[in-house]
């Protein structure tokens, strides 16, 4: 009598050898994309609390499991707070949340506009500020900005010269 050990739907990996000694495996095909509840975002906020205003789930690195990319500021009453974007994934081992890049940093004060997640590449038009004496609410640069898994890392492609509002 042989023993054969049932598998539930979706519970199963993929293995590939990618030679010397690499494996890379595919997560379950139901893995659930990284929610932004809780999240410790590296954001300087002060006082304030951090404010996901948008957020989009594609599998960016083509692993099988799908990233959340989060558009977050701080919840300022006036003026402009800049935004920054985050990609987000569980641990393999935990499940846990986590930060594992900034795309735009809030340091920059750029203001996102027209994002999406589509097709593997992470978009948006940036908003910006040609001096510190341009006030936040009034961007004067406009840049389109599209990143894309490669090799490792995000790496920005599109037009990065700004252009007057």
């Amino acid at each position: 009598i042989a023993l054969v050990p049932a598998l539930r739907p979706g519970s199963a990996t993929a293995a590939q050898h990618t030679g010397a000694g690499t494996r890379t495996e595919s997560a379950p095909g139901t893995a659930e994309p990284p929610a932004t509840t809780g999240v410790a975002f590296p954001i300087q906020c002060g006082p304030l609390k951090p404010v996901v205003a948008e957020q989009a789930t594609g599998d960016l690195d083509h692993d099988g499991r799908p990233e959340t990319v989060a558009v977050v500021h701080c919840d300022g009453s006036m003026g402009t707070p800049p935004d920054a974007v985050y990609v987000l994934t569980r641990a393999r081992e935990t499940g846990a949340t986590r930060v594992v890049a900034t795309l735009v940093d809030p340091k920059d004060r750029f203001t996102v506009t027209d994002f999406a997640v589509r097709a593997g590449e992470v978009t948006a038009t940036l908003l910006g500020y040609s001096s510190t004496d341009v006030p936040n609410c009034c961007p004067d640069l406009k840049d389109g900005a599209k990143w894309r898994w490669h090799n490792g890392a995000f790496v920005r492609s599109g037009p990065q010269r700004s252009r007057s509002v």
